[in-house]
């Protein structure tokens, strides 16, 4: 059984967490994980957790932070499809697919894809009344010691999200063309989402700690879309997310994968508090770079890529490149240690836990 040996804490997660967004020295870094689900498993096993309880294992890691459940709990909105999941928000279907070193849903099918201007208008999404409000208050009540966030990456997550829905092709076209049905369906969708929020806030009022929302802008070496259509079309519903998080007085955490430090300028002026994934491989996305740019006013989380030695070397080399972010991003505080997406099941286990150890043993201040 391996140990991860932890920092010695002087503060509550709530608090070290409440203080990175604010720039200000905390006890050691704050920590975060995400890991698809073969390598959680292997992991819990490695660390003498049964059944890969997920509260455990982020435990055993010193994780700060617990996400506030939106459970749908609303009569069913889409047919289920034989050998299909289908999302009961959205309704998007994804498969199962095997690969050499586990297996993932994948996104398929795409119920918007080639679609006429009166499926987007007839398309179903949920009402307000369709979510656990109860749920998440009682959970936040809960969390006294852990920070609390609402939300995640896929919302409002205009390009990737909408993309499972009618494809990728399909929603870069209708951003570019301006097609009018699309462009009424993705803001409807964005809006549900939006008062799904703000209902959240009134209910656990004083209880969520930040909130997370999420973008896919860039590939590896370039924008997905121009800046016009970002200004135009994605900046503003992102907006309203942070001005909503405004009035809750709780700070806002933007995902935005692949190269999108072009971006980073408006999340500033937009009132975003901190940025997440940040995979270094990409454009203008490196530690120092970032650091460079944009510390002292915007906080960051992720760089330990889940593409680079954590994936294909061994645990010194794990160790190595996980120090050497620590050193660039620790400078001006404001570091939120974590993986640029889920662990990927092609990850050796003693890898990720060099990772979380020298987290702990370098992420002091």
């Amino acid at each position: 059984m391996h140990i991860i040996q932890k920092a010695k804490e002087t503060m509550t997660s709530k608090e070290r967490v409440l203080k990175t967004f604010n720039l200000e020295k905390t006890d050691r870094v704050t920590i975060g994980y995400e890991a698809n689900t073969g390598i959680h498993m292997r992991l819990a096993r490695a660390l003498g957790i049964d059944g890969g309880n997920k509260e455990l294992v982020n435990e055993a890691l010193g994780v700060d932070y617990r996400a506030v459940p939106i459970n749908f709990i609303g009569e069913p909105l889409f047919a289920a499809v034989e050998g299909r999941r289908v999302d009961p928000v959205d309704g998007y279907h994804t498969r199962w697919v095997d690969h050499e070193t586990g297996g993932y849903w994948a996104h398929c099918d795409f119920p918007l894809k080639d679609a006429e201007d009166e499926d987007f208008y007839s398309y179903s999404l949920p009402n307000l009344n369709d979510f656990d409000y109860e749920h998440a208050h009682d959970f936040c009540k809960s969390q006294a010691y852990y920070a609390t966030y609402l939300g995640n990456p896929g919302i409002p997550d205009i390009i990737n999200s909408n993309g499972r829905i009618m494809g990728m092709e399909d929603v870069l076209c209708h951003l570019a063309l301006e097609d009018e049905a699309a462009l009424y369906f993705i803001n409807k969708r964005a809006e549900m989402y939006l008062s799904v929020f703000e209902r959240m806030f009134d209910k656990c009022k004083g209880l969520i700690d930040f909130m997370w929302i999420g973008e896919d802008l860039g590939t590896q070496n370039a924008p997905i879309v121009s800046l016009e259509i970002f200004r135009k079309h994605i900046k503003p519903v992102h907006k309203e997310f942070v001005d909503l998080a405004g009035c809750y007085g709780v700070p806002v955490l933007v995902h935005t994968c692949g190269s999108s430090s072009w971006a980073y300028e408006d999340f500033i002026e937009m009132g975003v508090r901190g940025v997440d994934t940040l995979q270094p491989e990409a454009a203008n996305m490196s530690p120092a770079y970032l650091k460079e740019h944009f510390g002292g006013r915007l906080c960051f989380r992720g760089c330990i890529s889940t593409a680079g030695p954590l994936a294909y070397s061994g645990p010194d080399e794990t160790e190595l490149i996980c120090r050497e972010t620590l050193e660039i991003m620790m400078n001006g505080y404001g570091y939120h240690f974590a993986p640029t997406h889920f662990i990927q099941d092609n990850t050796p286990v003693n890898n990720v836990i060099a990772m979380y150890n020298t987290a702990h043993k370098y992420g002091v201040y």
